[in-house]
């Protein structure tokens, strides 16, 4: 189906906005991010795929109160609609399928989580 794909970084988001758990707004998407994956993330990119995500129905957003600290703006803040999550389950099952049709022995480095 177009538009249903999640591509890694989309993902990445979505699991993202979903551990937030209702503090999920675009700085704090890039640094929790960032703290998880290691990765340098730029706070457009964030905003890019957010609205591309919402766009695809896998994200519902809404405005917060405005703040003064913030200079009377309002943070936009993201929830994972259900969509969303049924777009990471499916994903989470893929990946999960193809990890089990990996033969034992196949890699030669010991896996510990």
């Amino acid at each position: 189906m177009k538009g249903t794909h999640l591509g890694e970084f989309e993902e990445l988001i979505l699991l993202t906005v979903a551990a937030l758990h209702g503090e999920a707004y675009g700085l704090a998407i890039k640094k929790e991010l960032e703290e998880q994956s290691g990765r340098k993330v730029t706070i457009s990119a964030v905003h890019t795929a957010c609205n591309r995500l919402e766009g695809k129905g896998f994200l519902t957003a809404e405005f917060g109160e405005k703040s003064e600290k913030r200079g009377g703006k309002r943070k936009k803040m993201y929830t994972v609609s259900l969509k969303g999550q049924q777009a990471l389950l499916d994903t989470q099952h893929l990946r999960q399928r193809l990890w089990l049709r990996i033969p034992p022995g196949t890699f030669q480095i010991e896996w510990s989580w």
